[in-house]
């Protein structure tokens, strides 16, 4: 069966410049991932430009991209460095030229040293410190950009990072992640009017991760519903001014009253026979259920501004692009406004906490030489993103 998809619709792919480019002064410098390698050197993608720009724009019109923060602005409130700003002017103008269109993210995990040691997000004070760079950001490159994201995944941020304890700053305390989350709420709606007011045409939104939590047993009930309330429903409250409603999508987790997931419970997700990735259970008709949840909640145009699955085994990517377009495909007959598709990953990055072993793109990137590969999970996408159509 061939899918066809609408002339407007957005495919693209994405990456972080966290995970990309060598780790300069921020906070996930010298962390060592589960794989044993250090958050240093990630893709040397700041030395290989070029080649990457042509990876990109051959894969799909569209891409999702960051910048640096703490490589671009190296003290609180100083002006744009200026050796950065040049380079960053090279790949943003190198892609323009290849007639990508950009989605620029603004925050995608990684603070500045001086921003983590002055408290980062749990300091409500430190607010202007990130819009003052924003500003900066905006006024220097905002002419590259078609539409923007505030944050990436705050809501898995804050979580991760100041309740679960398993991102930097590494806290492990419920009222500092809910001021976070509050803190990057107010953040968003400044800079969402600072957008507005300089590209009034051009449309803001955040990347909500999204997930489906489920109950494997009586035992995971509370549990469940407790991951979904706080995940899914309170998070996203903070970030409602948008002109659409970016999520990304990876698993369904289930409870026992324990999360479930080929990481850290392999044995249990084998003894059910779930099917998996590298890290979680493999349910892509999730996408369809949290595409129809938030479009119901807040009927905003969705984009899906990541998706993708962690394998060393390509042939599971290419089922799993298959799988997915089925659901993004359905959710559009069915009148829901989806506008657009970024798979993660343009290439094998630095996958935060868990390393470069843990590989999620459509082109190989090896963690010693740095050689890009393509891999047939790259030919399939670049035709579906190009011709907006797919066989399955």
């Amino acid at each position: 069966m061939k899918l066809k998809f609408p002339e407007t619709f957005q495919f693209g792919t994405s990456t972080s410049a966290y995970q990309i480019e060598t780790a300069f002064q921020h906070d996930w410098s010298g962390v060592k991932a589960r794989d044993g390698f250090i958050f240093n050197r990630t893709t040397d993608h700041e030395k290989r430009i070029g080649e990457d720009i042509a990876i990109i724009a051959s894969l799909a019109p569209h891409y999702r991209m960051g910048l640096m923060w703490s490589k671009l602005q190296r003290e609180p409130s100083g002006k744009l460095d200026p050796e950065t700003t040049t380079k960053y002017h090279d790949l943003l103008s190198g892609l323009k030229n290849r007639n990508v269109a950009i989605m620029m993210v603004i925050h995608h995990f990684g603070n500045p040293l001086w921003f983590a040691k002055a408290g980062g997000w749990a300091v409500q004070k430190n607010i202007q410190l990130w819009c003052d760079y924003a500003r900066k950001l905006v006024d220097e490159f905002g002419a590259y950009v078609s539409s923007w994201n505030t944050f990436n995944e705050p809501n898995l941020y804050a979580t991760l990072g100041y309740l679960l304890g398993e991102f930097p700053p590494f806290r492990k305390n419920m009222y500092t992640a809910r001021k976070v989350i509050e803190n990057m709420g107010k953040a968003h709606d400044i800079v969402y009017d600072l957008l507005k007011s300089t590209y009034p045409d051009k449309p803001v939104g955040i990347s909500h991760n999204s997930a489906v939590f489920a109950a494997e047993n009586i035992l995971g009930e509370m549990a469940a519903s407790f991951a979904d309330m706080w995940y899914m429903d309170f998070m996203p409250k903070h970030f409602l001014r948008s002109d659409f409603f970016g999520l990304s999508y990876y698993a369904r987790v289930a409870f026992d009253p324990l999360p479930i997931t080929n990481l850290y419970s392999p044995e249990k997700i084998a003894k059910l026979k779930k099917p998996h990735d590298d890290i979680w259970e493999y349910y892509p008709q999730g996408l369809y259920e949290v595409i129809e949840r938030y479009w119901t909640k807040f009927g905003k145009p969705v984009i899906i501004t990541e998706n993708g699955i962690c394998t060393n085994d390509d042939s599971q990517r290419v089922k799993a692009i298959q799988d997915y377009m089925v659901e993004v495909h359905r959710a559009i007959n069915n009148k829901i406004d989806v506008r657009g598709y970024y798979h993660w990953s343009t290439w094998d990055n630095f996958e935060w906490t868990l390393g470069p072993t843990y590989k999620f793109g459509l082109y190989g990137c090896d963690p010693m030489s740095m050689e890009r590969t393509k891999k047939p999970s790259a030919d399939l996408y670049t035709r579906l993103a190009h011709d907006r159509e797919i066989e399955v």
